[in-house]
């Protein structure tokens, strides 16, 4: 089963390579959120738009996990959202506010964009993509696993081996074999990124720079956006973007 979906993936990725109709990608603009969706997503946009924040005093990012909003006037619509989605205490759980924004239309019209340009893989097509490889790879494990087992347990003699191996052989070429295939038509399609989007990812540096102050926050907030939280020099804000369990 899980082979037999991951085949259909495969045509749905080869329907969206051969789209036909899309816009050109000069004509969506490449800023720095657009390189942050395509480098990691929404996650990666609201990360940016965090440590952007921050940087600007308009948020301060504790490393004990909570957000707390400074200014509360946003220069941009994802700003003004961000703020919005703390809430009227003007403090809330910085996980809760990144899972809360990456559902949020101001975020997903970016993605919207980018997937019309043909840049961007639609977002349900790339979560589909990594849950079916990684079925597959289960079943691949499983199989394994159970042969494995099954060796152990019958305790068979040489020759016999040979019956559960013949008995397996089918599920593990099956799943290797669908794994090798997905390797070249379907794992471009995990990326958030098209194949176009990663060609413009390694080409194109951002266009709009909302308003940034001097080169070195440019250089900051493109290496955040193409690298994530990683990028930052700061410890204590990195401790603040890093998962807290609760």
């Amino acid at each position: 089963m899980s082979c037999s979906r991951l085949v259909r993936m495969t045509v749905t990725a080869d329907a969206l390579a051969g789209q036909d109709g899309l816009r050109p990608p000069e004509a969506v603009g490449i800023g720095l959120y657009e390189t942050a969706y395509l480098a990691g997503g929404p996650d990666r946009v609201i990360e940016l738009a965090l440590v952007l924040m921050a940087g600007r005093g308009r948020l301060h990012l504790a490393h004990t996990g909570w957000t707390t909003v400074v200014d509360p006037r946003g220069r941009s619509r994802l700003e003004r959202a961000i703020i919005a989605t703390v809430g009227p205490d003007g403090q809330c759980r910085t996980d809760e506010l990144r899972r809360a924004m990456a559902e949020h239309p101001t975020v997903l019209e970016i993605g919207t964009r980018l997937s019309l340009a043909g840049l961007a893989t639609p977002a349900l097509v790339q979560r589909n993509t990594v849950v079916v490889i990684r079925q597959v790879r289960h079943a691949l494990l499983l199989s394994l696993v159970l042969l494995a087992a099954a060796l152990a347990v019958g305790g068979f003699t040489d020759g016999d081996a040979l019956a559960p191996l013949a008995w397996f052989s089918l599920p593990l070429v099956l799943t290797s074999g669908t794994l090798l295939m997905a390797r070249v038509d379907v794992y471009p399609y995990t990326r958030w990124a098209s194949p176009i989007g990663q060609e413009v990812l390694r080409e194109v540096r951002p266009t709009r720079q909302y308003g940034l102050g001097d080169d070195e926050e440019r250089e900051l907030l493109t290496a955040v956006a193409m690298n994530g939280p990683a990028a930052l020099l700061d410890p204590r804000l990195r401790a603040a973007l890093r998962p807290h369990r609760t």
